[in-house]
């Protein structure tokens, strides 16, 4: 299994998804890490710029965890067969070894969502139902 977590500063887990730019990106036996690469996008590669109905360089992972989305995003990674986690953990290393043990802790998303979709103009939308992605 493919599990990518969304760090900016390489360090600690990215609050907002959409806008990020490096993704840790680990291969997965079934309770552990066999190998860990940083994978960095350009800024018209990250999801806030790039069409959702394109090929994404992270298509393929199985799971996305980061420190929020919205519900624009999940809904786009879910397409893709992809599983949104929101996390309050910042440690790249723990969520992971934390969700193959089934012990992370999962978030909903925020009530503002942060659902940026700038390229359709449907700007900043508010309201969106929870889901965990699950």
């Amino acid at each position: 299994m493919k599990i990518t977590v969304a760090s900016q500063n390489r360090q600690q887990i990215t609050d907002h998804a959409g806008r990020c730019r490096k993704f840790w990106i680990y291969e997965t036996l079934p309770d552990s890490v066999s190998s860990k690469e940083l994978l960095e996008l350009s800024k018209e590669q990250s999801f806030h710029e790039s069409s959702p109905h394109a090929p994404h360089p992270l298509d393929g992972v199985n799971v996305l965890i980061a420190g929020n989305m919205g519900a624009g995003l999940i809904h786009r990674l879910e397409a893709k067969g992809i599983r949104a986690v929101i996390t309050p953990e910042t440690n790249p290393d723990k969520s992971v070894t934390a969700y193959l043990e089934e012990s992370l802790v999962v978030s909903l998303p925020d009530a503002h969502g942060h659902d940026h979709d700038e390229k359709s103009g449907h700007g900043h939308q508010h309201g969106h139902a929870c889901h965990r992605g699950e």
